[in-house]
């Protein structure tokens, strides 16, 4: 499998200020992307996420280290026919319709006649945008400037997807249908390589994922091979509960809630769910459900860039 994206001790430093204070955006990271994966780049705000992002696409220039797409060291023309590149805020000219604006962005991939206009009514169908094809974009809502923008990555069907926060002003159809449109993507063996803060879809959707924290990578690897595969904890509901049951509960030290009714206990581990369960039947309690809790990549997150 060959390598989509190698970034090597890369590093971005900016001046900024009156006394152009140095600012390390990227402090020498380093990462590869296979080709034909779906890969996740995550990390608090400010983590420099957007900054190497720029930098894979020649918006500017590394400070150190070396970035290359494709076998071809950043800036590269002859890179960027086969990117399609989605930014954070799309910015798209008002006065366009989103059907305007894609058939520009296929021109500049180098598109022309019917494989154009081809390409550009598939993109629209794609993003769910084709409904409103033919209005201003001075007139849209931020989710279907978001899909003109997706449209416009995935005109000129590139062989890797950059989207910087691709699910940003989506409601919750919208985001199924990028999630969905990345799957197919990949099962067409393109590359897809996404920033977001939306941590479920990443563990949904990811082969791979860095986490970023200050300029400098804290997580990198596998998405199965990260999370811990052990039971961190057990909640176990429970319906008509007596109360010296629920007293009982509590003085053991564990954390009861009440939840519509019924009553939510919090377990650390595992090894204590047999008496717990024993104990509420025993007091006539109904079992309602018993839901281990493994770790999430929302917990590494916060574990690793956050905490």
């Amino acid at each position: 499998m060959t390598q989509a994206i190698v970034v090597e001790g890369l590093q971005k430093t900016f001046r900024q200020g009156f006394f152009m204070r140095r600012v390390e955006a990227v402090k020498g990271i380093s990462f590869a992307v296979e080709a034909g994966e779906i890969f996740g780049f995550l990390g608090p705000n400010g983590a420099g996420k957007t900054t190497t992002i720029k930098v894979l696409t020649g918006l500017i220039r590394p400070t150190g280290g070396r970035a290359a797409v494709f076998g071809h060291v950043v800036p590269s023309p002859e890179t960027m026919k086969n990117v399609g590149f989605l930014p954070e805020n799309p910015y798209i000219y008002p006065y366009l319709t989103p059907r305007e604006f894609v058939t520009l962005c296929g021109r500049l991939s180098g598109l022309t006649g019917s494989h154009l206009r081809a390409r550009v009514e598939g993109s629209l169908e794609r993003t769910g945008i084709a409904y409103a094809a033919d209005r201003q974009v001075r007139k849209l809502s931020k989710g279907m400037l978001q899909r003109t923008g997706l449209a416009a990555a995935m005109v000129s069907d590139p062989e890797l997807l950059l989207l910087d926060e691709p699910m940003s002003g989506l409601d919750p159809v919208g985001r199924k249908e990028v999630r969905d449109l990345i799957l197919e993507e990949k099962s067409r063996g393109k590359t897809v390589f996404f920033s977001t803060h939306i941590l479920s879809d990443v563990e949904t959707l990811c082969d791979r994922v860095v986490i970023l924290r200050r300029g400098e990578t804290v997580v990198s690897g596998a998405v199965r091979d990260l999370l811990r595969a052990e039971v961190r904890r057990v909640e176990v509901t429970l319906g008509d509960v007596p109360p010296a049951l629920r007293e009982r509960l509590t003085a053991d030290g564990l954390t009861v809630k009440e939840a519509g009714g019924d009553v939510v206990i919090e377990i650390e581990g595992d090894d204590k769910v047999p008496k717990i369960l024993a104990a509420a039947l025993e007091a006539g309690a109904r079992i309602v459900e018993v839901a281990p809790r493994r770790e999430t990549l929302e917990d590494l997150f916060m574990r690793r860039a956050i905490g």
